[in-house]
């Protein structure tokens, strides 16, 4: 009778999973193969959409991919080395730094993307800085739209919910541990690798799907900052729906899209068990 009465608990949460997730996802995957005539969509069973999606815009989606997957790599990479700082080396400030970074995440997506606009622009920060010390003697025009400038703010947004997973895993690293390493003579970077690497794994690689999932489905970053180099195929996807009201494409070239970032998840956590075991 209790068994029965804690899978009823769930009830309410798998409704609205269903309802909000797998009803929508559900009728996304089957629009993806119908078709479209004049302005109608019009339901049927053909692979137009996937064809169309993978020799059309298969170059956007190699470079929404190769953007992702670094500012995943940057982003994790940068987390976890903030994250050690926050667990081991700030004492009590640790949460108070935490709690700050975590505050950023309310400042707005938008006002970020407008303030790495105004610091990279030919007008911005950074280039009447070098102008003002004699390095360039002009503007600097590559700052700006290309995929630097997006992985660097997609890295700037995403940095907060990346340290999250990292410093919960490095919690349960005991200190006796450490400080077992370094009586049996290993220094900091022995530590660093031997003994906190592999038992924060699973927030590295949480850190690394949030970032590299999050960035592979924006399309606002790359419409503001990315100009042609930095187009990424979110842009492309809304486009389909907004504009030229092609749902079919737009949802065979969402599902490819999914398909690729699940993949990149996978091969990257077979990589971590793998280098476990």
């Amino acid at each position: 009778m209790r068994e029965l009465i804690k899978s009823w608990k769930t009830v309410p949460s798998l409704a609205v999973l269903a309802g909000l997730f797998v009803a929508p996802l559900s009728l996304l995957f089957v629009v993806s193969f119908w078709s479209k005539k004049l302005f109608r969509v019009v339901p049927d069973f053909v692979f137009d959409g996937y064809q169309k999606a993978l020799v059309s815009y298969w170059d956007v989606g190699l470079n929404t991919l190769a953007i992702a997957i670094s500012t995943g790599i940057i982003t994790t990479t940068i987390a976890f080395f903030f994250a050690f700082f926050i667990r081991f080396k700030a004492g009590r400030y640790g949460d108070i730094l935490l709690f700050i970074s975590l505050v950023t995440l309310f400042g707005g997506y938008l006002v970020k993307i407008y303030a790495w606009k105004s610091i990279l622009g030919l007008e911005g920060i950074l280039n009447t800085a070098l102008i003002g010390l004699g390095i360039v003697s002009e503007p600097l025009g590559a700052l700006l739209y290309n995929r630097g400038s997006v992985a660097t703010a997609l890295t700037h947004f995403l940095l907060p919910i990346a340290v999250l997973p990292i410093v919960a895993s490095m919690r349960n690293i005991q200190d006796i541990t450490l400080e077992a390493g370094r009586d049996l003579g290993a220094g900091p970077v022995r530590i660093l690798l031997g003994v906190v690497l592999p038992q924060c794994r699973a927030g590295i690689i949480a850190a690394f799907a949030f970032s590299f999932l999050i960035a592979a489905g924006d399309y606002i970053t790359p419409l503001f900052l990315g100009g042609t180099d930095g187009a990424m195929i979110g842009m492309f996807i809304a486009s389909q729906f907004s504009i030229r009201f092609d749902w079919p494409l737009g949802s065979a070239m969402a599902f490819l899209t999914m398909f690729s970032c699940l993949t990149v998840v996978l091969i990257a956590r077979l990589a971590i068990v793998r280098g476990r075991k």
